[in-house]
């Protein structure tokens, strides 16, 4: 009786604590999770479907700050590379910055829309824990390069704090013996720190 009386309780006390947490919104780790994995799932990563007009948009609407925009694919190696530096260099300047990432994995595949790559696409965002603007590109890849005159990415667009396009970085900065066309740490980040000196 004691047993069965002893086993209701504990079964009692953990339906509680369950429902206080649901309520309260508490992290209450189930077996098998760990903190890690609950800290992946609380990342604050959204990814807005979009346009470039829809970008150009959120770069008019952050005048006095410095706009990154980084155009990248989940098929382009050296864009999923450099790419944890735009983080950084959001991270670095949380209130002289906005960091925006465009998404172009979209082909123009008529049985793969633009939201067949949102997974994907999303998975490795909170891989990074890019919690800025992420806008999947509803346009098709190459109707975009087309519209922006792009011949590859990645591509990175800065904007000064008038809203003014300070510098593009794409491949046509390539130059003999350079792996990459530009780099964060050596093309982009020392142009934020002259525009943030002006």
């Amino acid at each position: 009786m004691n047993l069965h009386h002893s086993t209701i309780s504990r079964s009692l006390r953990i339906f509680l604590i369950t429902a206080f947490c649901v309520v309260s919104d508490c992290n209450l780790l189930l077996p098998g999770q760990t903190a890690a994995v609950m800290a992946e799932d609380q990342t604050a990563v959204t990814l807005t479907p979009g346009t470039w007009d829809d970008v150009e948009a959120l770069v008019k609407n952050s005048k006095g700050k410095i706009v990154v925009v980084d155009i990248w694919s989940t098929s382009c190696l050296p864009c999923m590379t450099e790419f944890p530096n735009l983080v950084k260099l959001q991270n670095r300047f949380p209130s002289e910055l906005v960091c925006i990432s465009f998404n172009v994995d979209y082909v123009g595949i008529k049985s793969k829309p633009p939201e067949a790559y949102r997974e994907r696409v999303e998975k490795f965002l909170k891989k990074q824990s890019a919690t800025f603007d992420n806008v999947l590109c509803t346009t098709e890849s190459d109707a975009l390069f087309a519209h922006l005159k792009l011949t590859s990415i990645p591509a990175v667009y800065v904007y000064d704090q008038d809203g003014k396009l300070a510098k593009r970085f794409d491949d046509s900065l390539l130059t003999d013996g350079k792996e990459e066309a530009f780099t964060y740490e050596a093309d982009i980040n020392p142009l934020i720190d002259r525009l943030l000196k002006k």
